[in-house]
């Protein structure tokens, strides 16, 4: 058996990622799967998932080495992560480590690469299918173009919150693709939303009829959030897509994408001068970033990895003090 845990800290978005990574590598090896703490699950109302075989035990902090393991799980594997010395954002890429775990092992990550995935496809979109209730075709309509926007904390963190230079050459690109395209805007924040797009209709219903809303849309100009990721990622519409180039840091980047796995095949990613780029020249431009800088790319090989070493309460605190030192650098960035 092979299990994750699903953390209250996690977005939905994070939690799918999570889930659905779990379920390919099981399927792949052979095993069994299951996850911790299913009932912290952000999308129990519009989503029946198999949670597979019930988990008993296991404790310890998110995201960081557990203080103990579940009952029959025997190792502890974290997806290798890589940080940028400057803007410290993750950009981490595939990590071959994780598909090839041990028998008896919890994972933990963000593990938001399509390599993963892609090959079992169809059969997440059997995992992930919405409650007939929530599924909304209300706005699911060759005419119409869907705007993601996320706002939120997002609005907290100048090189995260998308610019409105952004969304207006979105908009401008999308009306190039197809004319007569009315706009609307689907968010976790109206108010903000509101700022950005005056002109538009601006939506929020539940998190269930979002996600609806942008799984079955025909065109969807997407933020920089994993909300939207499955929905348009598992869509049976959709025509074009717009996203912003280099992800989590499309404000700052040189050339690295945060994280370095989110390019997503098909998807058309719009950069800070308002030009197009398609999925294999993203994926060029970043192996050639790669290249130059590999000595921050390396990925550890060593099976130390999967040996489960019990965290203690010393440990833990040092854990929380390299996070909180991370963070200062952080805030410093961004006044520089």
């Amino acid at each position: 058996m092979v299990v994750t845990e699903l953390y209250e800290g996690q977005g939905l978005g994070n939690q799918i990622w999570c889930y659905v990574v779990t379920r390919v590598i099981t399927k792949d090896k052979g095993y069994d799967f299951g996850i911790m703490h299913p009932e912290n699950f952000k999308g129990l109302d519009f989503m029946d998932l198999d949670f597979g075989r019930p988990i008993i035990g296991g404790n310890g902090p998110e995201g960081e080495r557990p203080f103990s393991l579940p009952e029959g799980v025997k190792y502890y594997y974290s997806e290798h992560k890589i940080v940028h010395p400057v803007s410290m954002a993750d950009i981490r890429i595939y990590d071959k480590n994780l598909i090839n775990v041990p028998d008896d092992t919890k994972i933990d990550g963000v593990m938001q690469d399509e390599q993963y995935i892609l090959h079992r496809k169809n059969e997440i979109r059997g995992w992930l299918k919405i409650k007939n209730e929530y599924d909304c075709f209300d706005y699911s309509s060759e005419d119409i173009c869907i705007i993601n926007f996320r706002g939120g904390e997002f609005s907290r963190h100048k090189e995260l919150y998308l610019t409105q230079k952004y969304w207006n050459d979105a908009v401008a690109q999308m009306q190039q693709i197809k004319k007569g395209l009315k706009f609307i805007v689907i968010t976790d924040d109206i108010v903000n939303a509101k700022k950005f797009f005056p002109q538009y209709e601006v939506l929020h219903f539940n998190i269930g009829k979002d996600y609806s809303i942008i799984k079955n849309a025909y065109y969807l100009i997407l933020s920089n959030s994993s909300f939207a990721w499955f929905p348009a990622w598992l869509s049976d519409n959709l025509k074009y897509c717009i996203a912003p180039k280099y992800w989590g840091r499309h404000n700052i980047s040189d050339g690295y994408w945060s994280c370095g796995y989110n390019i997503t095949s098909g998807w058309h990613y719009l950069d800070r001068d308002g030009k197009i780029f398609n999925y294999d020249s993203c994926v060029k431009e970043f192996t050639n970033y790669i290249e130059k800088h590999k000595d921050l790319f390396k990925t550890e090989e060593s099976l130390n990895r999967y040996i489960f070493k019990p965290s203690n309460k010393f440990t833990f605190l040092k854990q929380r003090g390299v996070f909180y030192i991370r963070k200062i650098k952080e805030v410093i960035s961004r006044f520089l």
